[in-house]
């Protein structure tokens, strides 16, 4: 059966029945307009702002030639005019861009390239990378927050009211590509579509109890927008059910306490290394952290001890790991505050809109461990420009996430490894992971990451690359960490080299780079352990 459609304007039709994620901030100003939707230090923005603001860009957007489908490069610090951008790109049908602005110049020219960006929105900060731009990733509309050179439009320029643009968008249109972080390759373009986001952002906002009505949630956030989990997991789920978000950027401890404090804080998310520093700052100087429900870590497992410390501080707090990939709209799994104690080192079980599967070698469900793989509405519309990524992604009927797990029989799913990091030793599978745990609770370590090198013997050796906390000298600290590995690891699993370094290379969002530490620890890198036949 189908409706017959044939009176009805085709706009007129999509305005009264689409998902949009531009809708989703309308709908939030419509009904909270004086309530604050971003601080950003003293300066407040409003939902009627914000939505307003969005407005007006959306507007010149258009008459600048965008249209459905167009890239527009998000050249721009975490700041709430990155979101107001990211929200008229959403109104006027384009694809917003958001680019990793901490990567080389030529990486970010590389990036826009690809994806044929012609359209810039810039700030102040990267309005010199902007204007050394080729010309043709700059001819049509660059928007500058003020007077900087190369800008077609102030930032008051760009938000000067005008007709609000209705435009006809599909709801399984593009409305964003994120890059992925590229640790391996060249970064892969992703292109999520409007249905994708606003499912997941409301499926997170239920998943953490982010509340439509009188009580809303206050959020901050200390990640960069660029990336899926900043933008599409923290921020979106707060705004689409009128919460606020306070922008804490870049992280500083002190400042992420004292806005947990003023502002009377109910989630917070940070990676590891930022819960470390956040509770050295509560012992050096207390703070009143009792209005927070939700204390969130994300990219790395935290060791016990440090979860333990986040627990006593944080008494108020269910203490939780959320995971997911930019492909499939983190999050997908999201521990229950349960399985803090019942399954600490799970990823917990698959959110309510995402089907989540293992399949083994040939792309069947199993019972047993495999490659953990999505169905649902948050899944990617595939790679931009990337035809075999694509048929590699979605065999099977399923999207291949490219990790390594089992489910439980309460549908918990337990991370292995990714694929491409677990190590093959003497005959044995290694998870990098299961020896990470160990190795950054060992005294002396601070943190750690595991890698596999070449070895003729072995095949491949485990290695493990350690940053020290001061408390043990570095000389001995490479024989210490295996003496500790081999008290709780068994003998595969026991590092056979040690290097130790100052300090790990990381991506924007805390993911340590290994085929960095892959280079470093190749077998005539400086400061490493003999491997050699046990």
């Amino acid at each position: 059966m189908r409706a017959d459609l044939s009176g009805v304007d085709p706009l007129a039709y999509n305005l009264a029945t689409r998902t949009n994620v531009a809708d989703a901030l309308a709908r939030s100003a419509r009904q909270f307009p004086t309530r604050a939707a971003l601080v950003e230090r003293d300066e407040v923005i409003t939902y009627a702002e914000l939505d307003a603001t969005a407005d007006a860009l959306a507007t010149t957007l258009v008459a600048h030639g965008v249209t459905v489908g167009t890239p527009v490069a998000l050249l721009m610090t975490t700041s709430w005019k990155f979101l107001a951008v990211y929200f008229a790109c959403a109104r006027a049908g384009a694809v917003a861009v958001p680019v990793n602005v901490t990567l080389a110049p030529s990486d970010i020219e590389w990036i826009l390239a690809d994806a044929e960006v012609r359209h810039l929105v810039v700030d102040d900060a990267l309005a010199p990378l902007a204007a050394s731009l080729p010309a043709r990733q700059r001819a049509l509309a660059v928007i500058a927050t003020s007077d900087a050179p190369g800008a077609t439009l102030t930032w008051a320029q760009a938000t000067t009211p005008g007709p609000v643009v209705e435009v006809l968008v599909e709801d399984r249109a593009a409305v964003q590509c994120l890059y992925t972080s590229g640790t391996t390759s060249r970064p892969k373009g992703v292109l999520t579509s409007h249905l994708s986001v606003v499912v997941a952002a409301l499926t997170n906002a239920l998943a953490l109890g982010h509340a439509w009505g009188p009580e809303p949630s206050v959020l901050i956030n200390a990640l960069p927008l660029f990336h899926t989990t900043a933008l599409n997991t923290l921020c979106l789920p707060v705004l689409v059910t009128g919460g606020t978000v306070i922008l804490v950027a870049p992280f500083d401890a002190a400042r992420v306490l004292e806005a947990i404090e003023a502002r009377r804080a109910t989630h917070v998310m940070l990676l590891p290394l930022m819960w470390q520093a956040i509770v050295a700052e509560l012992d050096r100087q207390p703070r009143d952290v009792s209005s927070v429900r939700r204390a969130v870590y994300a990219m790395a497992p935290m060791s016990p001890a440090l979860l333990d410390a986040v627990d006593e501080r944080f008494a108020n707090a269910a203490v939780i790991l959320g995971s997911g990939q930019t492909e499939v709209v983190p999050a997908t799994v999201l521990q229950w505050p349960e399985h803090r104690w019942s399954a600490p080192t799970s990823w917990g079980p698959p959110v309510p809109t995402v089907a989540t599967t293992c399949l083994d070698a040939a792309g069947q469900p199993t019972s047993g461990e495999g490659e953990i793989a999505y169905r649902g509405p948050h899944v990617c519309l595939g790679y931009w420009n990337n035809s075999g990524a694509n048929a590699e992604a979605f065999a099977d009927g399923w999207f291949h996430s490219g990790d390594v797990g089992h489910l439980d029989d309460a549908h918990v799913v337990w991370f292995t490894d990714r694929l491409k990091d677990i190590i093959k030793t003497g005959g044995e599978n290694v998870s990098s992971v299961d020896v990470e745990r160990v190795v950054s609770s060992l005294p002396g370590v601070r943190e750690s990451s595991i890698v596999g090198v070449a070895d003729d013997y072995w095949g491949e050796i485990v290695c493990a690359v350690v940053v020290p906390d001061g408390t043990v000298d570095p000389a001995a600290l490479p024989a210490a960490v295996m003496a500790g590995a081999r008290g709780q690891l068994a003998g595969f699993q026991v590092p056979k080299r040690v290097v130790v370094v100052d300090s790990l290379p990381k991506t924007a969002t805390g993911k340590t780079r290994k085929h960095e530490l892959r280079l470093l620890v190749r077998p005539d890198a400086p400061g490493a352990s003999p491997a050699a036949p046990q």
